[in-house]
């Protein structure tokens, strides 16, 4: 499937903070707060600016600059399905992952890559998660594994459930100001199992946004 490129979206407007429910490995990993589940359902078009210059090409796959510093390693271990709808969203909830920490490391909630990739309830989570950490003053560090992915089409082809364990265990918070990283001990609070409803944007380019974002923490068959 061929996906043009889109423009990097333009700022937009922090959404109300939610309620959390904290997570994270151990006693210290402060910031691991990764339990939003939400309810809006719906695409947005991300709106056009111009696109800064400085990343390289394979860290914009839509244009959009979703570049992590060399110290925040997400890994996506899984396989693509060969439904090309599916694997578009399973790329595209990937890249919703990458929006979220570029957010946390540029400390702004308002990054185009937030738009690109969330819309409704998952723009809701995404900015939430870099909310407490920015409050917290934490950025993040070390590598954070993804796998056992599965995928499911909606009838109407317009939506995909991507599924898959998320592995935390050497994942960090870090004290922005001081550098100091944040380790707990390690536990089954290290191990989550998302659920992302990935729905097209109706534009035909190609682009899929997580809407919602359910997670189930302490998942046991993520160990």
């Amino acid at each position: 499937m061929k996906r043009r490129t889109l423009p990097v979206a333009a700022a937009f407007a922090a959404a109300a903070t939610l309620l959390l429910t904290a997570c994270g490995g151990g006693d210290d990993k402060s910031g691991d707060s990764d339990k939003i589940a939400g309810a809006d359902q719906g695409a947005e078009k991300p709106s056009a600016s111009a696109e800064p210059p400085g990343a390289p090409a394979e860290d914009k796959p839509d244009g959009v600059d979703v570049s992590l510093p060399a110290d925040i390693d997400l890994v996506f271990d899984w396989e693509k399905p060969k439904d090309e709808n599916e694997a578009a969203a399973m790329d595209d909830a990937a890249n919703f992952f990458r929006a979220i920490y570029r957010g946390v490391d540029k400390r702004t909630t308002e990054d185009a890559a937030l738009v690109a990739y969330s819309t409704g309830d998952g723009s809701k989570y995404a900015r939430t998660q870099i909310d407490v950490r920015l409050e917290g003053g934490w950025t993040a560090t070390g590598t954070r594994r993804h796998y056992q992915a599965t995928t499911r089409s909606a009838p109407n082809g317009n939506s995909v459930e991507v599924a898959f364990c998320v592995d935390s265990s050497k994942f960090y918070s870090k004290e922005v100001k001081t550098g100091k990283v944040l380790k707990g001990t390690p536990s089954i609070t290290d191990f989550d199992y998302f659920k992302i409803i990935m729905v097209k944007l109706p534009t035909g380019d190609g682009l899929w946004q997580a809407s919602k974002v359910y997670v189930g923490g302490k998942a046991a068959k993520c160990q």
